[in-house]
């Protein structure tokens, strides 16, 4: 029923949208120029990587780190971001099956490493366009909080909980809430710990 849901929601986006993205698609040549879509790997589940499919909102050239990848957002990338519509051809990830609308967000595959034992439980469903964590505050959570809550919709996950965050996540986009950390525009970079004490959850 989950499958089901996310394609025909997926479709229905994108079929709604379809003049919205036309139109991005646009003042993105005119803006930043090509390419207009950013791919980047990031991990899927159980720890397989696929690529991440999002309009391009940064000058073109490698990411380095958090710092240096702020500095690298547009002006119109920023708008972009700020409104989530660079979120919009994710939707193609979620028809191919690598992700679902609702579940832990999908990190770089560099975090595979990084991520200790109760960590890893992220990677055991898809990963989502949106999840528990992002209507719990989003970019404004540490580290440790999203992977709690990452972990907690992956023990109670169900088709009503998918619905509440879905719903809430309708309303935090149009507010504007969270889309970035306390600390930086991007949420800093992932590394790792020394240690848990959520290794036992």
């Amino acid at each position: 029923m989950k499958r089901f849901f996310d394609i025909f929601f997926s479709l229905l986006i994108l079929i709604f949208f379809s003049p919205v993205l036309i139109l991005i698609i646009f003042l993105n040549i005119i803006f930043q120029g090509f390419p207009v879509i950013f791919l980047h790997s990031r991990l899927g589940k159980n720890g397989k990587s696929f690529e991440l499919i999002k309009f391009r909102s940064m000058i073109n050239g490698p990411s380095l780190s958090a710092e240096h990848d702020i500095k690298r957002i547009t002006k119109w990338g920023r708008i972009l971001r700020r409104t989530s519509i660079d979120e919009l051809p994710v939707l193609l990830n979620v028809l191919k099956g690598e992700m679902s609308l609702v579940g832990p967000r999908p990190l770089p595959v560099k975090y595979l490493g990084r991520f200790n034992f109760f960590q890893k439980k992220r990677l055991h469903v898809l990963p989502g366009i949106t999840g528990l964590a992002q209507v719990k505050g989003r970019n404004h959570l540490s580290w440790e909080e999203r992977f709690n809550y990452d972990v907690d919709y992956v023990k109670n996950q169900s088709f009503i909980l998918d619905i509440k965050i879905l719903l809430f996540t309708i309303i935090i986009v149009f507010r504007g809430i969270g889309v970035t950390s306390k600390e930086q525009e991007i949420m800093p970079e992932f590394l790792g710990e020394k240690s848990s004490n959520n290794t036992d959850k």
